[in-house]
């Protein structure tokens, strides 16, 4: 899309006096733009907007397509599947190297272009790697609390255990000149291209990292390339953004858009209903027909591609025995949660994945199955004694969240399960290591095609459930491995149908409960779609007033 800036015109200077054709929004005329203000249940957990911090569902939401940006992008307005991002072209090179092309002309939110050098530098060992090495395969201990940044530019420890996370095998990124780059891997890896998709590899400004004070002043207004650009982050408040201009797709709809941290669904919902806001997102399934009555105002969203999980903590006295922790998964009714909290807009899936990662998927694979008797056996099988076992719960940081634990409390219940549940302010509490330690809520996205970015990326060796010591499987961890970088197709799919076994049946890490799903309410005034995915896309074309 054309996009007219003060630099095209000055380079027009030969055009005929008065043929010269002036910008659409020309110096000094009235932004005459609206402004939106998204109630949302949470801004960022993490209080910072640097994307290998804040890997969440709420960080997707107000990175993408708003902030940052990568290489290799995913189509929001479709089926998320993967498009030219700041990259207008790739190819192979062999089975460990991959050559990119970046789109010329791109502007960072401080007007520098977009070059080689701002790629290498944001995949370097100062921006994203630390002291990690490529090839190490050990686990990567992530704290349990996120640490305040050093003085100075030192990364928190969580930044490289994430990004070797995400990137555990890259060895180095290469400039062959101002606008390509060759990634070069230390194993084989199929999945390249798909880390290049993925939520954590977009590009940051070498320059704007230079000149910060420290890492929470970049961190809290990093310079990207995005539509829009970030004003303030008031943490636990708001986040303010405004347009960017000179943005390579096109002018950006919006002047200002505020996403502010309403925890209360019914604040939302009033709030969107008076006008206060434009957009209330986080909808249960039971609150839209009485939004709807308001002919005024709809509803949109659905599934994602993101499962809710319980989560088990293997070091637990009473989850050390895997008989106990199989009765959990076969004590949930999946169906009866997704017919009653969720109206049937959801559904049960086969397990830890997804149909789209095409010939990789496991059809003749299922969740656990709703037993009590089993459920009652195993756990005469364990001598489990009725001894407590903690349930840690936030309050709904996911849709539904505290509703879906009263149900599952009840299911555990009438099979023997004395699960007890301690209400905590935050993932850090959630996340804590102690004695308390049992069972929490937690989701799973699938960033690629490919289950290296589910399974393994947070219930591998170097996945947050291992790195904050909740659970452990060698077999598993050596699958992980041979899931990374094997290119054999048909090995890969049985060695991630062992994965399932292992951790859904024979020694349970999780147990998937029900397909995420998001829905968003707002006028229908306001001409806007909701994308398959957390994140919301205010880019021209898809918002009108």
């Amino acid at each position: 899309m054309s996009n007219f800036t003060r630099r095209t015109i000055l380079k027009s200077g030969s055009a005929a006096a008065g043929t010269l054709l002036l910008p659409r929004f020309a110096i000094g005329q009235a932004d005459n733009r609206p402004s939106v203000t998204i109630a949302v249940q949470k801004v960022t957990n993490a209080n910072v907007l640097d994307v290998l911090r804040e890997q969440s569902n709420v960080g997707e939401r107000v990175f993408f397509s708003s902030i940052w940006e990568g290489l290799i992008s995913k189509n929001f307005r479709g089926n998320l599947e993967a498009v030219p991002g700041l990259a207008t072209e790739w190819r192979r090179i062999d089975d460990q190297t991959v050559e990119v092309k970046l789109r010329q002309g791109v502007k960072f939110h401080n007007g520098d272009e977009l070059t080689a050098e701002d790629v290498v530098f944001t995949f370097s060992r100062e921006r994203m790697f630390g002291e990690t090495e490529a090839k190490s395969r050990s686990t990567i201990q992530a704290f349990e609390k996120i640490p305040m940044p050093k003085p100075g530019k030192e990364l928190p420890p969580d930044v490289p255990a994430v990004a070797r996370r995400i990137w555990p095998d890259l060895v180095r990124v290469d400039a062959v000149d101002k606008y390509t780059v060759r990634f070069y891997n230390a194993t084989p890896d199929v999945t390249i291209e798909g880390r290049l998709s993925r939520y954590g590899s977009d590009i940051a400004n070498r320059r704007a990292w230079d000149e910060a004070a420290s890492y929470l002043d970049w961190a809290r207004k990093p310079v990207t390339t995005g539509p829009y650009k970030v004003v303030e982050l008031k943490p636990d408040v708001s986040l303010t953004l405004e347009a960017h201009d000179e943005y390579w797709g096109g002018r950006p709809p919006l002047k200002r858009i505020r996403f502010l941290e309403v925890p209360e669904v019914a604040s939302r919902i009033n709030g969107l209903l008076s006008g206060e806001y434009q957009f209330a997102c986080d909808i249960p399934p039971d609150q839209i027909a009485g939004i709807e009555k308001n002919s005024a105002f709809e509803v949109q969203g659905g599934t994602i591609l993101n499962h809710r999980l319980t989560v088990f903590d293997k070091n637990h006295a009473q989850l050390a025995n895997p008989l106990v922790r199989r009765a959990f998964t076969h004590a949930i009714d999946r169906q009866a949660i997704v017919d009653s909290l969720w109206a049937g807009r959801t559904r049960v899936p086969k397990g830890l994945q997804w149909e789209f990662y095409g010939d990789m998927f496991n059809a003749d694979w299922s969740v656990p199955a709703y037993d009590p008797k089993l459920a009652q056996d195993l756990l005469k099988q364990a001598n489990y004694k009725g001894d407590p076992i903690p349930y840690r719960l936030l309050n709904n940081y996911y849709t539904n969240q505290v509703a879906t634990g009263q149900v599952l409390v009840e299911m555990w219940k009438s099979v023997g399960l004395n699960v007890e549940i301690e209400t905590k302010e935050n993932w850090s509490q959630i996340m804590e290591r102690a004695p308390t330690r049992a069972v929490r809520d937690w989701s799973n996205s699938a960033a690629f095609n490919d289950p290296v970015s589910s399974i393994v990326a947070q219930h591998g060796p170097n996945g947050q459930q291992q790195q904050i010591g909740e659970w452990t499987n060698a077999e598993l961890n050596k699958l992980s491995e041979f899931l990374e970088t094997s290119t054999d197709r048909a090995a890969r799919k049985k060695a991630f149908h062992r994965m399932l076994e292992i951790a859904e049946r024979e020694d349970p890490a999780y147990t998937v409960l029900h397909q995420n799903a998001t829905f968003t309410a707002k006028p229908k005034s306001i001409k806007w779609k909701a994308s398959p995915a957390f994140a919301m896309d205010f880019r021209a074309g898809n918002f009108e007033a």
